[in-house]
């Protein structure tokens, strides 16, 4: 596999990468990233690849993100070329309580803001970065539906939201005859599959595309840092937060660190990457990339090296031995409803008799390595 193997973003006609480029690193703004000529550097290299995928939000580095992107993209004449999406969601301006959120006014607000510091009059994908809590879902949808109408977008999707509030979206798009969201943005990685009880299971059966951000979380999975004591060490973006001051990031990084399970997750993904021939960075993108219901992981990066590494995750297949192991080694813990939903408990359903169910792999084809449902377009 490799960058030029597209693939059709959920129950779209829209063909993607299978890693889409992230570009929170484009920027220096927040004490850590690249600044404008290494960020040039990396968005040429990932191009250079077939790479067409490419993600950002309004927030990202206090709009540099976007700027800089907007003029990369206007620079090489590459528009029609890529396909592009920010996100909407984070309040930008501390007090008004409207500048944020995913009420009808702030989509329009943060739409406009970001077209213009994107350079161009429409977007491929708009994301909702998160639930609100408090916008009624057909809002939403009536707002995003209007701006399809309006060429301003052309899809859209949701990142960091319920499994029930997205499903809930599609099934009223689909009653109504609206546009329906063709996407899932959520974090996913060896360190955190929660995603998998309900989110995953959705999204496949919804015509949704499941695109992780943080598959190698944060870097912890790239093998940089070492445990000392209660806490870990090293060069990267997790050393950079401990050291910045902020209070409640500090403490969602210690508290990464000061989990045993997550030092035995990479323990095993070191050893077998070093059994591969490859960097940890690399098996657990790898995994990642090829679970099922995934399209297209989100990865950043900081230097050009830590790019090409990144991308050589597609360069080869995880034996089925070596994937159980990570399997298991990061497996969830059981939880309720969901043992009912496991082999032993079905078979107590079916009286003990082997019954399989229709899928949506049945029509269009099946990744050969995890049986997942793929649609891929050849470059």
């Amino acid at each position: 596999m490799s960058l030029k193997h597209y693939i059709t973003l959920g129950r779209s006609g829209l063909r993607v990468s299978p890693l889409c480029l992230g570009t929170m690193t484009f920027g220096t703004e927040w004490g850590w990233g690249a600044d404008e000529d290494v960020s040039r550097a990396v968005f040429q290299r990932y191009l250079e690849e077939g790479g067409n995928f490419i993600d950002t939000a309004n927030g990202y580095t206090n709009g540099k993100s976007e700027e800089l992107l907007g003029q990369f993209i206007q620079e090489g004449g590459l528009r029609d070329r890529l396909v592009l999406a920010t996100k909407f969601t984070f309040n930008t301006q501390p007090g008004d309580p409207n500048a944020g959120g995913n009420g009808r006014k702030n989509i329009y607000r943060s739409l406009e803001a970001s077209l213009r510091r994107l350079r161009t009059d429409y977007l491929d994908l708009y994301w909702l970065h998160a639930w609100d809590t408090i916008t009624p879902v057909e809002e939403v949808l009536a707002t995003l539906n209007d701006l399809i109408r309006a060429g301003k977008i052309r899809h859209y999707g949701f990142s960091d939201v319920p499994a029930w509030y997205a499903a809930r979206a599609a099934t009223l798009a689909e009653k109504q005859g609206q546009e329906r969201p063709v996407a899932l943005q959520l974090e996913y990685s060896l360190l955190e599959r929660h995603i998998e009880r309900e989110h995953i299971p959705a999204a496949q059966q919804l015509g949704m595309a499941v695109c992780p951000w943080s598959p190698l979380a944060g870097g912890f999975l790239s093998g940089k840092y070492r445990r000392e004591g209660n806490r870990g060490r090293g060069d990267g973006r997790h050393q950079k937060v401990l050291e910045s001051g902020v209070p409640a990031i500090q403490k969602l990084t210690e508290l990464r660190f000061q989990n045993e399970r997550n030092w035995h997750i990479l323990s095993e993904l070191v050893e077998i990457a070093g059994q591969m021939g490859h960097t940890p960075a690399q098996a657990a993108l790898n995994w990642v990339a090829t679970q099922p219901g995934v399209t297209s992981p989100i990865i950043g990066a900081t230097k050009v090296a830590q790019l090409n590494d990144n991308l050589a995750a597609l360069s080869f297949v995880l034996p089925d031995g070596l994937r159980r192991r990570l399997d298991e080694a990061s497996a969830l813990e059981p939880a309720h409803p969901y043992i009912f939903f496991a082999p032993l408990m079905q078979s107590m359903i079916s009286g003990g008799a082997e019954v399989q169910a229709w899928t949506p792999a049945q029509l269009t084809g099946t990744n050969e390595e995890t049986g997942s449902p793929r649609q891929r377009v050849a470059a």
